[in-house]
């Protein structure tokens, strides 16, 4: 009972943020500088396009019947994480600079929290992902035949982990108790906390890239017997055009969050002697950026998610207008059909986007993907 009491004593929860950072050393700006006002400014611009992007996959992916399959509901998830990192950065840069010193506590924890959160929901949508691939790959399908009421628990459980990890360290396991085992990057959150969600999460990589290794060896060992027939040799490109799309995903993703979780770590590990804060807003902008690359990536790749883009901008753009008569509407093309199979492995009729000027003021406005 002693020693818990004095535990317990040594708990002491008046201290508020600006005691925690001189505590560490970490230096809180007392004045806007020009530097400073240009950085939030660019910082809330991406911030913004990071939110339009991802909104843009979502809402392709809801309205494009091509996508309603598993592997797309998942990648749909991850571009809602995205789009949480976007809110949560525009978060960040508001309460930043001298603004720090005025957060509560409370505030503060609710902050890194936002970061923690998307984080972790898009290295579990991640690992779904790549589990998935594994399973239906080795097993010689294309999409998995998950029912969409355990894809849609599947995503509430990532959801339910993302918030428990994003809690866990302002309700659980911060350094308010523990004053010598503060972080330098985040002076509230303890060392240990940041040893563990770093070395979880780089080991969480090193296992989705070595299943990615095993599916593209067997893809690639598969298409050397493959038949001779076109439809296997279709499918065998399918596959793996998604692979190699969902892999840059993966890729990205590594490369842009390893400088972070690897300073985090080195905080964790060393403290003060680590230097991290020199390079905690470097890696903070690589992180950043990484919610913008994978709508990039999805337009490069895949012809039929760039196609569903064309149209909801299309259409948005008419529907934002005046009334007046827009320059040019979508038709369907008068040509023949011929089967394709596109990266979603959907039969589907070969596609295009016709623009013809419209003849009539009365005409419907409608655009359509042909």
């Amino acid at each position: 009972m002693a020693m818990e009491s004095r535990v317990w004593n040594a708990c002491d929860y008046s201290h508020n943020v600006t005691f925690f950072y001189e505590l560490v050393g970490k230096n809180i700006s007392e004045e806007w500088t020009s530097r400073d006002r240009v950085v939030i400014a660019l910082g809330l611009t991406v911030c913004l396009i990071v939110v339009l992007a991802n909104l843009l996959v979502m809402a392709a992916i809801l309205m494009n019947q091509n996508f309603h399959f598993p592997i797309y509901y998942l990648l749909g998830n991850m571009a809602a994480a995205d789009l949480f990192a976007g809110i949560a950065y525009a978060n960040l840069m508001l309460n930043t600079g001298p603004w720090t010193r005025e957060l509560t506590k409370e505030q503060w924890f609710m902050r890194g929290a936002l970061i923690d959160i998307s984080l972790t929901a898009s290295v579990a949508n991640l690992l779904a992902v790549a589990v998935e691939r594994h399973q239906t790959i080795i097993t010689m399908q294309l999409h998995s035949k998950m029912t969409k009421r355990r894809v849609t628990l599947l995503i509430v459980c990532i959801w339910a982990v993302a918030i428990i990890m994003g809690v866990v360290p302002s309700k659980f396991w911060n350094c308010e108790c523990d004053l010598d085992n503060c972080s330098t990057i985040a002076p509230l959150y303890s060392r240990h906390f940041l040893v563990f969600w770093a070395v979880l999460n780089l080991v969480t990589f090193f296992i989705m890239v070595a299943m990615y290794t095993h599916i593209f060896l067997h893809v690639r060992h598969q298409s050397r017997y493959a038949s001779e027939h076109t439809w296997d040799q279709q499918h065998n490109q399918t596959v793996f055009n998604l692979v190699k799309t969902i892999s840059m995903v993966l890729g990205a993703f590594v490369i842009c969050w390893t400088p972070g979780l690897m300073t985090l770590l080195l905080d964790g590990v060393l403290g003060e002697d680590s230097h991290a804060n020199k390079y905690e807003k470097f890696c903070l902008v690589i992180a950043e950026c990484n919610s913008l690359v994978n709508p990039i990536i999805y337009s490069l790749r895949d012809d039929e998610m760039r196609r569903t883009f064309t149209w909801i901008l299309c259409c948005l753009c008419r529907r934002g207008g005046d009334n007046k008569p827009p320059p040019f509407q979508f038709q369907p093309a008068q040509q023949e059909v011929q089967p394709k199979e596109n990266i979603s492995g959907v039969q589907k009729t070969e596609d295009r986007i016709v623009c013809t000027p419209q003849l009539k003021a009365d005409k419907a406005d409608s655009c359509t993907v042909v």
